[in-house]
């Protein structure tokens, strides 16, 4: 068996419409590079997420989201709805129950048109030691907006 060189991957002459270019030359390099995709941002952030359904007495509880902020039964909370989202910091009037579920008082639910067996993203931040409750109808609007960013060059 004898060694043979393997031929080149680009062919040593290209035919163009007429025109001969060499792989190497100038204008095969003058060609658009191809758009390069872009990626997902990264996480950065500790923010601890759940998703739980409000309860017939306003109850609403997910275990990851307590733990990360070591929340325990007894905690005084504060609870104020802001801008349509529900804000829960420590050292209010309110209680973490027994269960370790916080109740949602009627008129911050009213507010923000939560009734029972509505699903709400619960997002703690535990460096800030906040618990942020973000209701359907502030989804709906977090979600259009994403899509239309998304979406802005008219695909679907």
């Amino acid at each position: 068996m004898t060694d043979r060189p393997i031929d080149s991957v680009i062919p040593a002459v290209v035919s163009s419409g007429g025109l001969k270019i060499r792989g190497d030359s100038r204008a095969a390099m003058r060609r658009p590079p191809l758009p390069l995709a872009r990626l997902a941002p990264t996480r950065d952030g500790s923010t601890v997420y759940g998703l739980a359904t409000l309860d017939v007495h306003g109850r609403v509880a997910d275990r990851a989201v307590m733990t990360a902020l070591g929340w325990a039964p007894g905690l005084r909370l504060s609870i104020r709805e802001s801008g349509g989202l529900i804000i829960v910091d420590p050292r209010g009037v309110f209680q973490v129950t027994k269960e370790g579920h916080v109740r949602l008082p009627a008129v911050v639910r009213q507010w923000c048109g939560l009734t029972a067996g509505n699903r709400v993203l619960l997002a703690a931040d535990p460096k800030a030691g906040r618990l942020v409750l973000h209701p359907p109808a502030s989804l709906d609007a977090v979600v259009a907006r994403v899509h239309d960013e998304a979406f802005a060059g008219g695909e679907s």
